[in-house]
């Protein structure tokens, strides 16, 4: 089973692919399944017919100027078109629904309300979190007059936090994606271990799952993400829900290292097997 569960189009205010080339590009290489999962960020971004309106403005991304307005999903042409592209590609691929949600502690109520409005269309929800206080990590303006124990420390602290009041997702996704954006430098992780312990228990009681996510390749880091420490922890400490996604915005990264991925679990960490969803369900393959 080849299966990228972590990807984006044109739903997403940070992408312009489009949905269908991705999924002709899964085609192409040969996935058996892709799982969109397009980005919700509540507390920065409303909702795509929010009556005030929403932000427009040009969004940088890699050096190529998006422009885009600064919203949610447009959920029913969301799920209009991954019902439509089933059907023209089924017989090739299989293409599940996905979103990612970017939750923080104070946004919860609005991820509550949005599941069950679209639950039953979901097969999959990742829970991501791109801001703490509605500070991004990739501006810097979240790490701005902290230090590096400090923010590393409150990036944490916020995740466990919001993971004891939503129970709704399926994986921790880039669960440290504040790496990718930590001008100092790999935080230490015996500095945040008991943390990073305590949030991998919380999943594992919670029957959650952890992703490894392929982009660390292609912003250049060190390690895995999540690093190849957390993904062994998380493994010793019983977990065994484990997802592999690109986080695609384009179509040429769309399963991008996939077979380091795999050689990693399975060879390097001892991982028998990984998961794809269905209907919030996890299934269980082979890596």
């Amino acid at each position: 089973m080849r299966a990228d569960y972590h990807l984006h189009c044109e739903f997403s205010d940070d992408s312009v692919e489009l949905m269908e080339t991705q999924v002709e590009q899964g085609v192409r290489i040969g996935l058996d399944e892709m799982c969109f999962t397009d980005h919700v960020d509540y507390g920065i971004k409303r909702d795509w017919d929010d009556p005030k309106g929403v932000i427009r403005e040009d969004v940088t991304e890699n050096g190529e100027t998006l422009h885009k307005a600064l919203a949610n999903v447009d959920y029913p042409k969301y799920f209009e078109k991954i019902d439509r592209l089933r059907s023209d590609y089924g017989d090739k691929i299989s293409i599940r629904a996905g979103l990612e949600f970017g939750i923080q502690s104070h946004t919860v109520p609005e991820y509550s309300r949005l599941f069950e409005r679209y639950r039953d269309r979901l097969d999959f929800v990742l829970f991501s979190m791109h801001q703490v206080g509605d500070k991004e990590f990739w501006t810097g303006d979240f790490q701005k007059g902290r230090s590096q124990k400090e923010y590393n420390e409150l990036y944490y602290e916020e995740i466990l936090k919001t993971m004891q009041l939503y129970k709704d997702y399926s994986v921790l996704a880039h669960l440290d994606l504040i790496v990718r954006y930590d001008e100092q430098g790999v935080y230490p992780f015996e500095n945040v271990r008991d943390i990073i312990a305590e949030i991998l228990k919380q999943a594992i009681r919670d029957d959650k799952g952890i992703e490894l996510n392929t982009s660390s390749w292609k912003y250049g880091l060190s390690d895995t993400q999540p690093s190849r420490a957390i993904l062994r922890l998380y493994k010793d400490l019983g977990g065994r829900i484990i997802t592999v996604g690109s986080d695609a915005h384009k179509k040429e990264f769309l399963g991008d290292h996939f077979d380091d991925a795999y050689a990693i679990l399975r060879d390097e960490l001892g991982f028998k097997q990984m998961c794809t969803f269905k209907g919030m369900v996890p299934e269980f393959w082979d890596v």
